[in-house]
């Protein structure tokens, strides 16, 4: 659907989200379909909040990075040297080439156009016949520096200098998970895809557990007991719910080393969204995550993670059931495919209007109510 066919989607959203949640809908299919709503998401989202790149424990070794972009900027975070990670652009200083793609290890940087070569720190180690040039000073040329924190084993990324600490902005959600400790937890896979949906489908998908026992009857939603799910009202910048798993399900409970937690928190899973795109799953044994960037309005990047609690590695059978839980998430993934793609599809039809949301679609209000205080912020 083109622009033609929509009337100012921000303050649609604006009208939408002014009403109480006892009367609300779902957001205006104009924030989906709009390329005027991505580019002010673009702007006022995505160029100021924090944005996950990945997990700190899988950058162990100098040189270690991942590639990603951000708002259009082409970035990298990777371990220094100096044993702390730090991002940086991705754009060579000499003929603005693109540097390192994906994933991988790199303790010296080289431009695959003219091969000028980087230190890891974004310093310029090497140029190729560049002595002619009277003006060329290699200690003037450094990769410019960007704004990155390692919180709770997650490395954030901001384009805003001025970004509030995450560890202050997020402190609420440390609060609520800290029994969980969930630095001690180790990525144990990573992938990366693209979805033909709106990034917010897919958000959605995640904040509602109200989709699990019909879009997920073929996995988990034999499991899924809506009577026990929580989704209370949620803070400026999250929003979470909790369901209880079964205690027979040894991985997604506490290990019986584990001392930090007592009574239903040991079988407690936290389903967070952190915004603006990262989704975490957290149980008291394992995590996976999705962290969000559109790629255009119908297409979503999606960074795929997931991994143990440390309590459980000296477990021997922990690996095998790993592996069974990772064959699950994956066949949960193409379900949640086809939903949000479908959804994506529908959206896009001049008949589709959007219905009343139901008391477990709290978080999606919530998510709504964000969205449009960010994309009318000056």
């Amino acid at each position: 659907m083109n622009d033609r066919h929509v009337m100012d989607p921000i303050a649609e959203l604006a009208a939408n989200v002014a009403l109480p949640f006892e009367e609300a809908r779902a957001m205006p299919k104009s924030v989906y379909t709009s390329q005027a709503f991505l580019d002010a998401e673009m702007e006022k989202v995505f160029s100021r909040e924090w944005y996950c790149a990945g997990r700190a424990s899988s950058l162990q070794e100098v040189g270690d990075y991942i590639a990603f972009e951000l708002a259009g900027q082409p970035l990298m975070v990777i371990m220094g040297k100096d044993g702390t990670i730090h991002c940086q652009s991705n754009v060579c200083l000499h003929r603005m080439s693109t540097l390192l793609v994906g994933r991988g290890n790199a303790r010296l940087i080289t431009c695959p156009y003219h091969g000028w070569t980087y230190e890891a720190d974004g310093t310029l180690r090497a140029a190729p016949a560049m002595k002619a040039n009277e003006a060329f000073c290699k200690e003037h040329y450094r990769l410019p520096q960007v704004k990155c924190e390692v919180w709770l084993g997650w490395v954030m990324v901001s384009l805003n200098p001025k970004a509030t600490p995450v560890a202050t902005h997020f402190a609420d959600v440390e609060d609520m998970i800290r029994p969980f400790d969930l630095a001690n937890y180790t990525e144990w896979f990573h992938e990366h895809f693209v979805w033909d949906t709106n990034w917010k489908i897919l958000a959605e998908n995640f904040m509602e557990s109200y989709h699990l026992p019909v879009c997920h009857a073929g996995t988990i939603g034999g499991l899924s007991k809506i009577d026990e799910m929580i989704c209370p009202p949620s803070p400026p910048h999250f929003n979470w719910h909790t369901i209880l798993k079964d205690p027979a399900f040894r991985i997604a409970c506490a290990h019986p080393n584990n001392t930090r937690m007592e009574g239903d928190l040991r079988r407690t899973t936290f389903l967070l969204a952190l915004y603006p795109s990262l989704l975490i799953t957290l149980t008291p044994g394992y995590f996976w995550y999705l962290s969000l960037h559109p790629k255009a309005v119908g297409l979503v990047h999606v960074a795929f993670g997931g991994g143990m609690c440390n309590d459980f590695l000296g477990d021997a059978d922990v690996p095998e059931l790993f592996a069974t839980l990772k064959g699950l998430l994956d066949k949960v993934n193409v379900e949640d495919k086809g939903c949000t793609e479908r959804v994506y599809r529908g959206l896009c039809s001049d008949m589709a209007v959007p219905g009343h949301l139901s008391p477990l679609e709290r978080p999606n209000y919530d998510f709504a109510t964000y969205l449009s205080r960010m994309t009318r912020s000056g």
